[in-house]
């Protein structure tokens, strides 16, 4: 439950900070001598529908392709992300969650001539390494979200290894002070969603923002 409520409120957060025009904490702007962030190349989310096996019904599933590169003699990098789909309706779906590999597969074949080695990103190696020549192509899929949201973020940690720790506004430790909360370096895109939601089939996203945030 405690889970489930922390989920809800940054739900609310985001979209609060959206609406008021305001911000996550930012990134240095001047990285450490030892941290490093992939550079990003992202495709057009999209949805595909399928009718899974054992089931009778098609279902909705939403995913984006992302391309990640490691800096030439930066060495490799560890990669675990973490993928979260944020509505304007205060809603959250973690990547991965209820995802057959059913949809990664026929995904992989759609993209097959352009992503000849697409990988999906919950089951692919945890390690990046440097140069173009090892740039990953790798699938993030979300399960479909309400049909009446307007607009979602897509938040995308793991792609850095620059943290902050800051003190929580409210829980404190045994002792009374602040607990402490690690942020990550997470790449935040925003998309709005058009078009009426008994229209869901045929509707896209369009791009509105891209930034990184710590969170």
């Amino acid at each position: 439950m405690r889970t489930i409520w922390m989920s809800a409120m940054m739900a609310v957060v985001v979209m609060s900070l959206a609406d008021e025009g305001l911000a996550f904490p930012k990134p240095s702007l001047v990285p450490g001598p030892k941290d490093w962030t992939f550079h990003v190349v992202f495709d057009q989310p999209r949805q595909i529908n399928l009718t899974l096996p054992g089931e009778t019904q098609p279902k909705r599933f939403w995913y984006l392709i992302l391309t990640l590169t490691q800096a030439p003699g930066a060495g490799e990098a560890p990669f675990y992300p973490a993928c979260d789909l944020v509505t304007d309706s205060f809603k959250v779906i973690p990547a991965g969650k209820g995802i057959s590999k059913v949809v990664f597969d026929q995904i992989k074949r759609l993209h097959q001539g352009q992503y000849p080695f697409l990988e999906w990103i919950e089951h692919c190696n945890t390690k990046v390494l440097p140069g173009r020549d090892n740039a990953r192509d790798v699938a993030i899929i979300w399960q479909d979200f309400d049909p009446k949201a307007k607009s979602v973020f897509l938040f995308i940690s793991g792609l850095s290894n620059e943290t902050v720790v800051i003190p929580h506004p409210v829980n404190k430790d045994t002792q009374g002070n602040p607990e402490k909360v690690l942020l990550r370096k997470t790449l935040a895109l925003e998309y709005g969603i058009g078009g009426d939601a008994t229209l869901r089939s045929v509707a896209g996203m369009s791009f509105k923002d891209k930034s990184w945030v710590l969170r």
